[in-house]
């Protein structure tokens, strides 16, 4: 069954995806914290969301300062009144050459993509666990179904999201919560932007309209569709083929 939202939390809503999300669920009647880094595009899309009639408050926050997540998610709750909605679209993905073994752009990746998500998702899990109801969505990646040689971190990260969700979704689903694992293909978005290969690229809006619409209906999937079938694809393909692949 189809579900709406009164109260819900971006994490990553100062662009790409999230600020998508952010913009469709403040146009829908929900009350949105906009939660990123940068205080200044934090409050574009608040600006541009109160314009269009909807409801956004400015939480600036960077998801790898673990130790205050706790204190500032329990704050966002008591000022939007409540919460049915956590969304994690937060994530990083730096430029990683052939020859190139940079541990802190992994750790950073892996703290942003995953450790961040996990810092969130625990206080919004036992929220909704108590009041036995709720939806979380983490946008995690196709580039996590397999290990693909150009981001090692990336893919890690993702793949590692997807577990982690999964994980959630087996331990609150007694309890009334949805949990719902995107997956997106190519996204125009600033971390893509001049990549070369890319194919059935959307725009961050369709993602983000796709996105909600797993989420409405309490399901995970591609974004869009049809990687999941390229998904099948690549886990079918054998190691020792997949290792030769320029991808």
């Amino acid at each position: 069954m189809a579900v709406t939202w009164q109260h819900a939390i971006v994490v990553g809503a100062s662009s790409g995806i999230g600020e998508s999300i952010a913009r469709k669920l403040a146009a829908s009647g929900t009350s949105v914290a906009l939660v990123a880094r940068r205080q200044s595009e934090l409050e574009r899309v608040a600006l541009a969301s109160r314009g269009a009639g909807g409801k956004a408050e400015v939480f600036a926050h960077d998801v790898v300062d673990f130790d205050a997540t706790p204190t500032l998610f329990d704050r966002i709750v008591a000022t939007l009144g409540g919460l049915d909605l956590l969304v994690y679209a937060s994530g990083v993905m730096p430029p990683i050459a052939e020859s190139e073994w940079s541990f802190p752009k992994d750790r950073h990746t892996i703290e942003v993509n995953l450790l961040g998500a996990m810092a969130w998702c625990n206080p919004a899990g036992a929220h909704f666990e108590a009041q036995r109801g709720g939806t979380i969505v983490g946008v995690s990646s196709i580039a996590g179904e397999r290990g693909r040689r150009g981001n090692p971190a990336y893919g890690t990260s993702k793949a590692a999201l997807t577990a982690y969700l999964e994980s959630l979704r087996n331990r609150l689903g007694r309890y009334g919560v949805r949990v719902v694992t995107v997956k997106p293909g190519f996204v125009d978005t600033a971390m893509t932007k001049g990549k070369p290969g890319l194919f059935w690229l959307v725009s961050a809006d369709q993602a983000a309209e796709r996105t909600l619409a797993l989420a409405r209906n309490g399901q995970g999937g591609f974004v869009p569709a049809r990687w999941g079938l390229v998904a099948l694809i690549i886990k079918l393909i054998p190691s020792f083929v997949f290792r030769r692949l320029n991808f």
